[in-house]
């Protein structure tokens, strides 16, 4: 009697791909092509928006209706220069600037606390060295440190993550960074930067109930920090109660839902946005998706949210086509972020959280913000880049081996 052994799964190469999305995604350089095209649509969209939500206020303040947009424009510019240096590095520079990373942003981050430290609507987290342009939020700056450290930390112990000691040592390290942002009394970041440590460690596979044990841990301390800093208690007890303090506490968050309610299926037109003038005070900063619901509808807002779901998608995927075990935390890093902070930024939005000051990646005003989420999609780049697959592709296009299939299966040369 013989014995069938039963055939190898089928590689990429070989299951069919009858659909275009069969085929896009069956590409070699997929990923890499899909990430700077949902980074640059993300990004340009930004800049539209900005110039759209800030012109009014921009108007009034600088006598120039494109202000904030010709400064989001020059910080894409910078924050792109520095993610095509980030996407070109290979693994092994990359895990050389981990350890030096994390300590400058540390020093940064304990910078604020000194003279060179300045104080932005009631949170002390942001530096400057001189002119008023030299000033930046070294905490944007501290999740890619914290992200690149951890990925060097945890593929560096892979062989030893059973030892609950590991997943405390790296707890520590992350704790220190949140807490530094908590002294700042940037609730928001420091909130982001927790879930990325627990997404993090939860990725990478640590035990369920340490997970649960600190995430417990964490809610309780942002409850006990709500219940000690009064403003944070206001907004709290606001936030429960939508109808209280129609003009403090819940005056944003409301007008926020006036902007989304009026905006209807298609919204009311690009710039015609009618809260801009005066009423959403965060029109370009935080609340800028409320900006885009009012002005391109519910159909613009589930677009912003469907580019984010398909950005996470693609992290999620390039981690797993990765061999490397550092460019696989790192690409599961950036994703955990940008994930995370984009549903906090919706969730305060579309009032389902109490506000927190966060920004929505790549769309959002700031130039900390956007130079940093920039370089995140660089990073992200690059671990696409270095995909087997993806590499072989790049070696061939490099040496001349002739026709090359475009991602939508069509040939050129």
């Amino acid at each position: 009697m013989t014995t069938t052994l039963p055939s190898p799964a089928p590689t990429d190469a070989q299951r069919p791909r009858n659909t275009l999305i069969g085929q896009t995604l069956g590409h070699p350089l997929a990923d890499f092509h899909l990430v700077v095209a949902i980074g640059a649509v993300l990004i340009g969209f930004g800049i539209v928006m900005v110039s759209s939500a800030s012109s009014v206020t921009a108007q009034a303040m600088f006598g120039d209706p494109y202000h904030f947009g010709k400064r989001q424009t020059l910080f894409a510019l910078v924050g792109l220069a520095a993610a095509w240096l980030l996407s070109r590095l290979d693994s092994r520079l990359l895990r050389r600037l981990a350890w030096p990373a994390l300590a400058l942003a540390m020093v940064l981050l304990m910078l604020t606390f000194t003279s060179l430290g300045v104080e932005v609507s009631g949170n002390r987290n942001w530096l400057r060295f001189g002119p008023s342009w030299t000033q930046f939020q070294p905490s944007e700056f501290a999740k890619l440190a914290l992200i690149v450290w951890g990925a060097r930390f945890l593929a560096d112990r892979r062989q030893w993550l059973d030892d609950m000691r590991q997943w405390f040592a790296f707890l520590l390290a992350g704790g220190l960074v949140a807490g530094l942002v908590l002294f700042q009394k940037d609730l928001g970041t420091a909130s982001v930067i927790g879930l990325m440590i627990l997404g993090t460690i939860f990725m990478a596979g640590a035990p369920a109930r340490l997970v649960l044990a600190i995430g417990a841990l964490a809610a309780a301390g942002v409850g006990l920090l709500s219940l000690l800093q009064p403003y944070r208690m206001h907004r709290l007890s606001a936030w429960l109660r939508p109808d209280s303090d129609p003009m403090g506490a819940n005056y944003q968050p409301n007008h926020g839902l006036y902007a989304l309610a009026s905006g209807g299926w298609w919204g009311q037109g690009l710039g015609a946005s009618k809260q801009k003038w005066g009423l959403l005070t965060a029109s370009h900063t935080d609340y800028i998706l409320a900006i885009v619901g009012e002005e391109l509808g519910l159909a613009g807002t589930l677009t912003v949210i469907f580019l984010f779901f398909a950005l996470g998608y693609l992290g999620l995927r390039v981690a797993m086509r990765s061999e490397d075990h550092f460019l696989r935390f790192v690409a599961t890093g950036v994703t955990i972020w940008f994930v995370c902070q984009a549903v906090v930024n919706i969730a305060v939005v579309f009032r389902l959280s109490p506000v927190l000051g966060v920004t929505l990646p790549l769309v959002s005003y700031g130039g900390s913000s956007l130079i940093a989420t920039t370089m995140g999609i660089g990073l992200l780049v690059g671990c696409a880049r270095q995909e087997p697959e993806a590499s072989r592709a790049l070696a061939e296009r490099r040496v001349g081996s002739g026709r090359v299939t475009s991602i939508f299966g069509r040939r050129r040369t």
